[in-house]
């Protein structure tokens, strides 16, 4: 199966679009751009796919079990190509492809279970589930193929196709990636479409796309959302996060330091549940600044592809300036940078780990996502203005909350508006579990069996019981 429809058309020419390498600044590869025109027969192809890869569940487990090794074995070249295009450390990028083979596995052992209703009447009622049909997957730049993998490996088992759509700025890895699935999936039933907009509103649109999931921004979430609703398609939207991570007065700072700093800048802080607030106790707030500071000033920070690195680039240009601006207005707001708070010189898009005091409440580094190595620490006076603060925002994606007395801590943890809490820890997901956000943080809910039925509707059958 060719990873690209623009591949599949004979004497057809297809043009294609850069791709940076963000340690670098400078195209190293270019994609193919796909046009919205050309979706139609992508579509329909999936369609026609269906048909027979919704037959046979036995047929559905054999194969995704198949291709997670598939994509294990193209483990170092898929992780090489990762690293290149979205700017991650090359570990980083290994243990991403070994969570994508581990979501196909995970959801190839997972079936959906008839169940029998009884409510007393004489009639046997059963429920069973069917597949929806063709599946939109569009995922972003900061988990390329994990993020796919959590989209099509639930919709797969379920008995969808699937067109997958990576995000422009990171189109090559998951190409490779769908080139590998192919040697294990039916042609047709999972197809890779790159390009720009309006490539990826035209999918979402589209009338024979049947359920739609997307991960990304807010505003663009809200988009796709309206260009679904015309054909009445299921979405599911995981549309990032503000997580608050907040610090008790009996937290141990030395011991929890390096969590809580990887907790905000794994991904050069480019996830959408890490840490991007802290609020500590006015008492320790001084002594959380150093500690968070001391770290981001002697973090490794380069390429990728340097085994020593820790912390990469940011992925792109307009996102650089995006975490430029909100540090230059928090600065300007009259906050500190304990560390950081610049670019750094030379080429990519490099931004000195930033760690900020001082910031007043209101500045848009607290109040948005940021989503980039900045991490602005607030002094509070007491919790109930911490939890305040902590959910005074649009979000509800996760939360954390730090501290020595575990009850207590969970306590805190209950009066969080999110969807998942941690203690003592921030960001580790299970792959049993459901993850869904609240409040502008999004719709419907993936992983676990939740994510499976998120990709099945349910069909009753009633008859008489027998004598």
């Amino acid at each position: 199966m060719p990873t690209s429809e623009s591949d599949r058309v004979p004497g057809r020419q297809p043009a294609r679009f850069a791709v940076v390498d963000p340690a670098t600044g400078e195209t190293f590869d270019e994609a193919p751009d796909q046009q919205p025109d050309e979706l139609d027969v992508v579509v329909d192809r999936a369609h026609r796919a269906w048909h027979g890869w919704r037959a046979d569940p036995v047929v559905r487990t054999t194969a995704l079990r198949v291709a997670a090794n598939a994509v294990e074995a193209a483990g170092d070249d898929l992780a090489r190509l990762l690293t290149r295009e979205q700017g991650k450390p090359l570990a980083e990028s290994h243990a991403e492809v070994a969570r994508t083979a581990a979501r196909l596995r995970y959801f190839a052992d997972l079936a959906p279970r008839t169940r029998r209703i009884t409510d007393g009447r004489p009639v046997h009622s059963e429920i069973r589930w069917r597949s929806l049909g063709p599946v939109a997957a569009i995922v972003p730049w900061n988990f390329p193929l994990q993020l796919a993998a959590a989209k099509f490996a639930p919709a797969l088992v379920a008995g969808n196709t699937v067109v997958l759509k990576p995000s422009p700025f990171t189109p090559l890895a998951t190409r490779l990636l769908g080139s590998v699935l192919a040697t294990a999936l039916p042609e047709d039933v999972l197809t890779v479409v790159t390009g720009r907009e309006p490539l990826g509103a035209r999918l979402a649109s589209h009338p024979g796309i049947r359920h739609v999931t997307f991960t990304g921004s807010v505003p663009t979430g809200r988009a796709v959302a309206e260009a679904a609703a015309a054909s009445l398609a299921r979405v599911t939207l995981e549309l990032g996060g503000n997580d608050a991570a907040v610090l008790l007065d009996d937290v141990e700072v030395d011991r929890i330091a390096d969590r809580l700093f990887w907790a905000a800048f794994r991904n050069c802080g480019q996830v959408c549940m890490a840490v991007k607030r802290v609020y500590a106790p006015a008492q320790l707030h001084a002594e959380v600044v150093e500690a968070l500071a001391q770290r981001a000033k002697t973090v490794a920070v380069g390429s990728g592809l340097n085994p020593e690195t820790r912390l990469g680039p940011v992925n792109n240009a307009p996102q650089l300036a995006r975490v430029e601006q909100v540090t230059k207005q928090a600065l300007a707001d009259g906050a500190r940078a304990a560390a950081g708070g610049h670019r750094l010189d030379g080429p990519g898009y490099f931004f000195a780990p930033t760690i900020l005091t001082d910031v007043p409440p209101g500045s848009p580094v607290v109040t948005k996502e940021q989503f980039g190595p900045v991490l602005p620490v607030l002094p509070y006076r007491s919790l109930d203005e911490a939890v305040d603060a902590a959910n005074g925002t649009g979000f509800g994606l996760g939360g954390s909350v730090w501290g020595t007395d575990l009850d207590r801590a969970g306590a805190v943890a209950d009066r969080l508006e999110c969807g998942t809490a941690w203690i003592n820890h921030h960001a580790e997901l299970s792959l049993a579990q459901p993850f869904a956000g609240v409040k502008n943080s999004g719709v419907g809910v993936a992983g676990g069996p939740w994510g499976l039925y998120g990709n099945l509707r349910p069909f009753v059958v009633h008859r008489p019981q027998e004598a």
